[in-house]
């Protein structure tokens, strides 16, 4: 059943070598800086040399007046100058508060402005919904043909085998990318923004679970119940449990949500081992299994709605 070979898969082991750096040695000063001027300097001997001529300036200047001012006139003069200046510093002094007013004013019109720049934002394709990578894929036209229901084959088997092998090859591609699903990375199992999924305990309830813990969870019993003989039997003439449409329903469904998290968090790294091809049409010959039997409610599939919508206008998906 399996329409690709998993040979060769793996993380390109080749990292950027970064070029040993001089620790020891200061930074270089950008000489093209936007902020900086030829007279500027951080060094402190030119501060001390731009700032020492005119220390010595003020003091020779405070040592000339009193010889200077010498007159009634004079000092009439002074006392007329110190008023103006502190009329000049009081002006100084309402026009920083004006300004201090209008700094804390601010930050309030920009974020009700930043609003709409976030909804944008939230608004923007996905990386698995852009050209070309939505367009690629192994297998031209749909999977209608493929899930059918062969004749003369009971549909308990068919549908046990088909489980099993999107099974198989879901735990491979999970297998690829399982080191990068950290609990640090994604403290929560979601997909996407809007869709957090919860795991059902021992107890019957729900619990917040990383995502490599919840889908480790996910994959281990859906490994105990494909390898349950009593739930799929491999004897000839062994008749299916009622439960068995249950069970197949909950299977798929925690496959779906293994999907749509990858697809939402890790289908860049998909795209760095050029296996974008291999996951879009297993993708979509797993939702054209659901959709044949009926397993997975529309609703379930609300993560990933956008794209099998572009699957079916592509005609990959029937």
């Amino acid at each position: 059943m399996s329409f690709f070979n998993f040979k060769g898969f793996g993380r390109n082991g080749k990292k950027n070598k970064n070029q040993p750096t001089n620790l020891g040695a200061p930074p270089a000063a950008a000489g093209g800086s936007l902020y900086s001027s030829p007279n500027s300097s951080t060094s402190k001997h030119s501060l001390r040399r731009t700032n020492s001529p005119t220390r010595s300036q003020h003091h020779q200047q405070q040592q000339q007046q009193p010889q200077q001012l010498g007159g009634p006139q004079q000092q009439l003069q002074l006392k007329q100058q110190q008023h103006n200046n502190v009329q000049i510093q009081q002006n100084q002094h309402q026009l920083q508060s004006q300004q201090y007013h209008d700094q804390n004013a601010a930050p309030q019109q920009n974020h009700i402005n930043a609003q709409p720049m976030n909804e944008e934002i939230e608004t923007q394709k996905v990386m698995f919904l852009s050209d070309p990578f939505v367009r690629t894929a192994l297998v031209k036209g749909s999977f209608k043909t493929i899930v059918q229901l062969p004749k003369y084959v009971d549909a308990g088997e068919w549908i046990a085998l088909n489980v099993f092998e999107f099974f198989t090859n879901l735990n491979q591609f999970y297998g690829v990318i399982a080191e990068y699903v950290t609990p640090d990375a994604y403290p929560t199992m979601n997909a996407g923004p809007h869709t957090d999924y919860l795991w059902l305990d021992a107890n019957n309830r729900q619990v917040s679970l990383p995502a490599s813990q919840y889908i480790d969870l996910a994959l281990t019993w859906i490994n105990n119940k494909v390898n349950d003989k009593n739930l799929f039997p491999t004897s000839s003439g062994t008749p299916f449990p009622q439960a068995f449409q249950r069970d197949v329903q909950r299977i798929m469904i925690q496959m779906f949500r293994i999907f749509a998290h990858m697809y939402h968090h890790h289908f860049d790294k998909i795209i760095h081992l050029s296996l974008e091809a291999h996951w879009n049409s297993f993708f979509a010959h797993f939702i054209s299994f659901a959709k044949e039997f009926s397993i997975i409610d529309r609703k379930e599939m609300y993560p990933l709605l956008p794209l099998i919508e572009n699957f079916e206008s592509q005609g990959k998906i029937i």
